[in-house]
């Protein structure tokens, strides 16, 4: 069977600016979170490896971008980094990060790929962090003015701005779950974090659209589809609670303008809501975007709780539901994820169904496999895994849009292995193979399958 993708469709990858770009001396750049994090609590930290060096793509954009092209990218989606540009968060611009965010911009559209620029990849300024972060208020402005100071520097070079990516995790991964710095274990902060997000996302369009800069702007969602075990009531009342939690209140207030009243009503109920101020309601409700940007990896699974919450214990999502691991389920044992294609074909149609058709593209998908160099032969990672993973996505992905969702491109996470976060290097991701101590970059079976790709508008499966 054919495949076949419209002449326009957006293909590339995506990166971000602390898990790509490194630091090399006499850049200016002032210290972010993970900057912090990865030095001070470096035992968290796969093998111990800090933000310092990562793709360097700081170093080798040029040659990156050269490789962008030469398997036919026409687009590609990284991040400005905030403490790169204004090393305190507010107050001066550093000149060496106006003349690296320049000279990355021309070189991407001198070789006809797209940038997708998001303004916030996880990555807190620590001086503002020292202030609270996203808990205090105060940093609404300072990331208003930043956003501010991107469009005015860069908005003749950029078409497609986002202002966070996945905005739920600063929130649920450092201020609930005890992932991330600054390893905070309390729902109701973590609930005024993401409050003060959205409105900091709100904050930047309302500043775009006043400026009336060129393009478009949106949002890029983290959006993780629920299935319940069963058709039970208890189940159906588990997997209604955890896409409450995790996706309805974050896409309601984007993509409606008002939290769906049945997050008020829990919140309330267990004394856990935020501050939500009458203006900020009326700032959300006018707040547009113009492009919806979903990263997909994996499925959640869940069912009726076993067992009571503890009421002494930290209220959490988890106090609705139980994680059910499914018989049977496909795993990338790398991750410990399952692997799930229809999701994909699935968040399309609630975007289609239940929020409006509005223009979307798939802004992350991949697959991490640890021990990639097991798969290297004549110097080329065989990646048949990561060929048959596209394939099943852009195989659902193909079939949503030919039933009307407005899907306007796709981007593999990612263009050359990264540093990811906790993780590391421990689980390769690109289209290009990094060697760490030699920093050489060299691409994979699957870069090459997907050039074939991008150039034939399509594949086919026999």
């Amino acid at each position: 069977m054919k495949y076949t993708f419209a002449r326009d469709f957006f293909w590339g990858a995506a990166s971000s600016a602390t898990q790509s770009e490194g630091r090399v001396p006499g850049d200016c750049k002032g210290e972010n979170i993970w900057d912090y994090a990865s030095k001070e609590y470096n035992h968290r930290f796969f093998d111990g490896v800090t933000t310092e060096t990562t793709a360097k793509f700081y170093e080798d954009y040029q040659q990156d971008i050269q490789k962008m092209a030469d398997i036919s990218f026409n687009s590609f989606r990284t991040s400005i980094s905030w403490s790169r540009l204004i090393p305190d968060g507010v107050g001066e611009v550093n000149a060496e990060a106006v003349t690296f965010y320049n000279n990355m911009l021309d070189e991407l559209n001198a070789k006809g790929i797209q940038p997708f620029i998001n303004l916030y990849h996880f990555d807190m300024p620590m001086k503002l962090q020292e202030i609270g972060g996203f808990e205090n208020r105060e940093v609404i402005q300072a990331y208003k003015k930043y956003a501010e100071t991107c469009f005015e520097l860069f908005g003749d070079k950029v078409a497609y701005w986002f202002t966070f990516n996945e905005p739920m995790i600063p929130a649920e991964a450092g201020y609930l779950h005890d992932r991330h710095y600054p390893y905070v274990v309390d729902f109701k902060r973590a609930a005024q974090v993401l409050h003060h997000i959205v409105l900091c996302h709100c904050e930047a369009i309302e500043s775009f659209r006043a400026g009336n800069y060129l393009g478009k702007i949106g949002i890029i969602m983290d959006v993780i589809p629920v299935y319940p075990r069963s058709e039970h009531p208890a189940d159906l009342y588990a997997a209604k609670m955890a896409d409450l939690f995790y996706t309805k209140s974050l896409n309601d207030v984007i993509l409606k303008g008002q939290y769906p009243q049945e997050i008020i009503d829990v919140l309330k109920k267990y004394n856990q809501l935020p501050e939500v101020t009458e203006a900020d309601k009326l700032l959300l409700a006018k707040t547009k975007i113009d492009l919806l940007g979903i990263n997909y990896y994996r499925p959640r699974r869940v069912k009726a709780r076993e067992s009571v919450p503890n009421p002494e214990g930290v209220f959490s999502p988890e106090w609705f539901y139980d994680n059910y691991e499914m018989p049977g389920r496909r795993m990338n044992t790398s991750r410990g994820i399952e692997i799930y294609p229809k999701g994909l074909y699935d968040i399309a149609k609630k975007i289609q169904n239940e929020y409006g058709n509005i223009d979307w593209f798939v802004s992350e998908n991949g697959i991490g496999i640890q021990g990639e160099e097991a798969f290297i032969e004549n110097g080329m990672v065989q990646d048949d895994y990561r060929i048959e993973f596209l394939q099943e996505h852009l195989a659902w992905l193909h079939q949503a849009i030919a039933e009307g969702s407005n899907c306007l491109g796709y981007h593999m996470w990612t263009f050359v292995d990264c540093w990811s976060w906790i993780n590391a290097f421990k689980n390769r991701y690109g289209f290009y193979r990094m060697d760490l101590e030699t920093g050489e970059k060299t691409v994979k079976k699957s870069g090459l399958w997907f050039k074939q790709l991008v150039e034939n508008q399509g594949f086919e499966i026999e």
